[in-house]
């Protein structure tokens, strides 16, 4: 989860994550559906090798104003079984 808790949004917010890949957003605040500005980071975004926070890993967020945004990590398909 990442909060904003200011009145403005904050572009390409790097955070440190434990893993690489895609991280689906499950939840944000500011969604249309909840009367908001439908700021986000539509629909997720990718951890690359980049080291932030103490984590190996990190992605550029976007962080709608006065909002609260949650993520996951994509599940990795498992290889095809011959």
């Amino acid at each position: 989860m990442i909060l904003n808790l200011t009145p403005v949004s904050r572009l390409r917010y790097r955070i440190g994550l434990p893993k690489p890949g895609k991280w689906r957003e499950v939840v944000n605040s500011d969604a249309a559906v909840y009367g908001g500005s439908n700021v986000g980071n539509m629909g997720g975004v990718v951890a690359t090798e980049h080291k932030c926070h103490g984590k190996p890993y990190s992605a550029e967020f976007t962080l709608p104003p006065l909002g609260i945004i949650a993520f996951r990590p994509e599940k990795e398909l498992a290889p095809p079984k011959p």
